[in-house]
């Protein structure tokens, strides 16, 4: 197959950086390589000119984090979105926006093809595939690292020191690392041994909650329509905000995890993962829709939640299903503003309050103090329409089993 014009998803780590060079040697075509900027820091520096001096023609690199906090993470944290009860899904809600990004350009530029520096196994190939798919159905996909002639991250470098492309990586720590402002997924190396415990270096952010401060730290956080907007009563932008949080929760040790999940494509993975921000705003957004939603919404949001999650982790993000549940979970944050005030220690989050011009807590209810309002004889109505239809079905059950099968109840 013929490629003319190639728009290279390119983050400038070891599978991108060498993949430019590759794909310059193996086709007869211009690259233009697109990076989007969700709040990584390292890989940023001097990307262009790496990117040129690789094989690219020409490098876009644009600044994306407000639209990734406000567009993507805020959609995710008003649904509850958490993979698999955990994981707040950092590196997954990043990629419909680099989709977004690469589509975009390869419109304008003319471009026939994008290419992507997946792997055959992982699931970022899925999201971007399915994405531009569904973006850009006449667009053709390119995937080196599905059919190039390296085997190991060791060969990989091998080849990059070979033709003098500058990465960061080194054999005795070949961890992969993906960062954005939403959190950071790091694996390969030791990690690939569930039975080994992570070393210290493989987390980036967050101190080790044994090293963490001996004083424990509050915070109040305030959300207007299930979107957080201040920090200790002061207002902060979106991308702020967010940066604020992780280095709060970093210094206590929030937000970090070992995590065995499924994978889209059927195998399970190891990563550790490290999302201060992200624990942070989902633990105080979900007390406040405790306080807030009433019964039946709140348990049906639960099944939603984890839909949500779900279709985000397996690159359906552009989906009808996602815009149709979507819908629902705006039209359930219509009333989830209040304050959460929460206490950080050592790795772990206490939440001391919540409060909420909207809360259905009613005190006067719930209390057993001689204030009580609550109807005590109006249960014994309730209950008794309440376990009529279980009732009802232990007396047919008892009518219609034979009188020797009782017995032999009985006697057991």
């Amino acid at each position: 197959m013929s490629y003319k014009k190639i728009v290279v998803a390119y983050s400038g780590g070891l599978d991108t950086s060498v993949m430019v060079h590759w794909l310059k040697n193996k086709y007869d075509a211009e690259l233009i390589t697109v990076t989007g900027n969700l709040g990584q820091k390292d890989e940023l520096e001097n990307l262009e000119e790496k990117a040129k001096l690789t094989g690219a023609s020409k490098s876009y690199i644009l600044d994306l984090q407000k639209e990734f906090i406000t567009e993507y993470v805020w959609k995710a944290l008003k649904a509850g979105a958490l993979y698999e009860g955990q994981y707040p899904m950092a590196t997954a809600i990043g990629r419909p926006l680099l989709v977004k990004l690469m589509v975009d350009i390869a419109l304008a530029e003319g471009a026939d093809t994008i290419a992507h520096g997946c792997t055959g196994k992982g699931n970022d190939q899925v999201r971007f595939e399915v994405g531009i798919q569904t973006l850009a159905p006449h667009l053709k996909i390119l995937a080196p690292l599905r059919i190039w002639e390296f085997k190991s991250r060791e060969e990989e470098i091998d080849y990059a020191l070979e033709h003098k492309i500058p990465i960061k990586i080194k054999k005795a720590s070949p961890y992969s690392i993906d960062e954005n402002l939403w959190g950071i997924a790091v694996e390969c190396g030791v990690l690939e041994d569930p039975t080994v415990q992570p070393p210290a270096d493989a987390y980036q952010i967050t101190s080790s909650p044994k090293d963490a401060p001996d004083k424990a730290e509050s915070i109040s956080i305030e959300f207007v329509k299930g979107i957080p907007v201040s920090l200790n009563r002061k207002p902060l932008p979106a991308v702020d905000l967010v940066k604020e949080l992780n280095v709060i929760g970093g210094k206590h040790g929030i937000g970090r995890m070992d995590l065995i999940e499924n994978r889209v494509v059927g195998i399970k993975s190891r990563e550790v993962y490290e999302a201060p921000a992200a624990v942070i705003l989902h633990t105080a957004h979900k007390e406040l829709e405790k306080l807030i939603l009433d019964k039946e919404t709140f348990r049906f949001k639960q099944g939603v939640s984890d839909k949500v999650a779900n279709l985000i982790y397996d690159g359906l993000w552009f989906s009808p299903l996602f815009d149709s549940l979507m819908a629902f979970v705006d039209s359930t944050q219509e009333n989830i503003s209040g304050s959460v005030t929460l206490e950080f220690y050592k790795g772990n989050i206490t939440v001391l309050s919540r409060s909420s011009l909207f809360s259905l807590y009613n005190k006067d209810l719930a209390t057993y103090t001689i204030e009580d309002k609550f109807d005590h004889k109006a249960a014994e109505g309730f209950l008794a329409l309440y376990g009529l239809p279980y009732k009802t079905l232990s007396l047919v059950k008892a009518a219609n089993t034979p009188s020797e099968t009782k017995a032999h109840e009985v006697a057991h």
